[in-house]
């Protein structure tokens, strides 16, 4: 549960970073609007973990729909392509 103190309480930050705990952050209000939030980094990894998650399912659902509009590769469609990038990405090697 989070917690709402005022920017104020910054004067002791001591106190207001001892009232964050995992999946409870401080929330800091300025002139009664919320303003910032002070969380743990075991929240800011999990957000990081959840972003990341989301961007691969984006993308997966992009290829999925390109698939069911465009048409499957076969497995040997996909072996010349990624054969193909391969000897793209050494010959600019070795320029």
């Amino acid at each position: 549960m989070p917690t709402i103190a005022p920017i104020s309480e910054l004067r002791n930050y001591g106190q207001v970073l001892e009232k964050v705990r995992p999946n409870a952050p401080v929330y800091l209000t300025q002139n009664g609007h919320g303003e910032y939030s002070v969380h743990s980094i075991e929240d800011d990894e999990e957000f990081e973990k959840t972003k990341a998650m989301l961007k691969l399912m984006i993308e997966l659902n992009k290829g999925f729909q390109s698939g069911e509009q465009q048409g499957w590769k076969n497995e040997e469609d996909l072996d010349r392509y990624f054969a193909e990038k391969r000897r793209q990405k050494e010959a600019e090697v070795e320029r």
